[in-house]
């Protein structure tokens, strides 16, 4: 993971944008609430699979019993406007990441990289236990993030 300033806007992207990235989403304005950041954070997917659905009931259950709200959260496709609206584009893994990069317009203004230097597994196809193994990545990756930005808004 790169240094970076904090930014002012993330947008989290896997898949289908029921299962990791909102619940990233969710995990980061939690986070970031609880350390005095105001960054406004947003999820979506590459593909158009679930767009207007709540996130996986396992997503939420997990998440909740964690601390972590997804209730307000709905699937959306990203669209060529998120390159220019966010500061920071987060894929959750090396598809979403080459997906993103080939619809990314030449001028784009986000800065789009992978969330954590290994991929957030997709727990679509697990169980329980597995939406309970993406929240603790996410969790790490999340801090570990924000341990940087705090640092960096310190030293400006």
């Amino acid at each position: 993971m790169m240094l970076i300033s904090p930014p002012n806007s993330v947008l989290f992207v896997c898949l289908g944008n029921i299962c990791r990235s909102p619940s990233a989403e969710a995990v980061m304005r939690h986070i970031a609430k609880n350390n005095n950041l105001t960054i406004r954070f947003d999820s979506a997917g590459t593909a158009n699979y679930h767009i207007g659905d709540s996130p996986d009931t396992r997503a939420i259950h997990a998440g909740k019993s964690l601390g972590y709200d997804l209730s307000d959260l709905k699937a959306r496709q990203v669209n060529k406007q998120d390159f220019y609206e966010f500061d920071v584009i987060f894929a959750m893994d090396n598809s979403n990441l080459t997906t993103l990069h080939q619809l990314m317009p030449n001028d784009a203004t986000a800065k789009v990289m992978m969330f954590d230097e290994s991929a957030v597994a997709d727990p679509y196809y697990g169980d329980l236990n597995d939406f309970y193994a993406m929240f603790e990545h996410i969790q790490k990756a999340s801090n570990s993030w924000l341990d940087k930005w705090a640092m960096v808004q310190k030293n400006d």
